[in-house]
């Protein structure tokens, strides 16, 4: 019984995980259009350093960063007692949750299909859940570890590369790239010999742990200042799904319950098949994503530059807040 409850609680976990990552997510690609120095035509710019310094200037960006580190706890917690092929599944589906949010806060719709594309994530997930065991127990020596290092370094020069595509295949490369660091995140992550300061200073998942993170978040923004959120986020989806899947398989010992890997693996890729329907939603309106996008984050802009200093931290320019109608007479 105390197993079945550590199993649900962090189930949970996964679930809430993938809550917050997909919030940030629309509140990330908003702060990115409002500190992008890109013109409005250019299909390729390299990666931009002062991105996210011009981003801490956004409320969104700062909310959005507390979210992430609150769905890596989680995430953490979930890793603790699931394979990572289940946990991999379940943030997966944080872009069902991205979907819906952005036909929310930046205003485009989504078609029955991708309603039906966002139950099927659930779906998915839930199958896997049911099924999830406890996790691998095998154990990984200092060459895994500083393998992950090695892959992160590896993918930063590909990153730098994919930023110098175009549109529309820069977008999705760089949420490719993204992915697959945030995939090498929740390896180390799995890995880890301890949580107290002294095992972290030693371990060298730790340090692979905060590179990932960096470059990875780095060339995520990048994707979103050009693209769309649905698109890059289900490139993101996609690789930092299925490579930490398999090895948690071969690697680390990860498993169903008994008698129900078919189950599982049938969730599985539900789930990753339903995320990359929605992506279609993402490529379809592409233009009027980033359109709605540049719109919202512009509103407070053209405010005036003392207005939007003084409201900088006050969310008035989302739709909960409408423009009351003026009564005044003057125009």
């Amino acid at each position: 019984m105390p197993g079945e409850v550590t199993v649900l609680v962090s189930l949970i976990a996964a679930v809430v995980a993938a809550v917050f990552y997909g919030v940030a997510s629309v509140m990330q690609a908003i702060a990115v259009r409002a500190a992008s120095n890109r013109e409005p035509d250019q299909t390729s710019a390299g990666v931009d350093p002062g991105l996210v310094v011009r981003m801490l200037h956004q409320w969104r960006f700062l909310v959005s960063i507390c979210l992430d580190a609150l769905g890596f706890i989680a995430q953490l917690v979930a890793l603790q007692r699931l394979p990572l092929f289940v946990v991999q599944a379940f943030v997966a589906s944080n872009l069902a949750v991205t979907a819906v949010v952005a036909s929310w806060l930046i205003g485009v719709k989504l078609s029955w299909r991708e309603w039906a594309a966002v139950i099927g994530v659930v779906a998915g997930v839930a199958l896997l859940g049911s099924t999830a065991g406890a996790e691998g127990a095998a154990q990984v020596g200092a060459v895994f570890k500083l393998a992950l290092i090695v892959a992160i370094a590896g993918l930063a020069v590909v990153g730098l590369a994919a930023a110098k595509l175009n549109e529309p295949y820069r977008t999705t490369a760089l949420g490719l790239v993204a992915g697959l660091g945030f995939g090498v995140l929740s390896i180390a992550a799995r890995v880890l010999d301890g949580f107290s300061p002294l095992e972290l200073a030693r371990d060298p998942a730790a340090y692979a742990i905060a590179a990932a993170g960096i470059i990875s978040f780095m060339f995520y923004a990048t994707a979103l200042e050009g693209g769309s959120v649905t698109v890059a986020t289900a490139a993101v989806v996609l690789a930092e799904t299925i490579p930490p899947a398999i090895i948690g398989v071969i690697f680390l010992g990860d498993q169903t319950r008994p008698g129900l890997a078919g189950v599982a693996w049938a969730g599985f890729f539900l789930a990753v098949a339903s995320a990359v329907m929605l992506a279609r939603f993402g490529e379809a309106h592409q233009t009027e994503d980033v359109a709605m996008a540049d719109a919202v984050a512009r509103r407070q802009a053209n405010a005036g530059p003392a207005a939007a200093e003084l409201l900088s931290w006050w969310p008035v320019d989302l739709p909960l807040f409408p423009a009351l109608p003026d009564t005044t007479g003057v125009s």
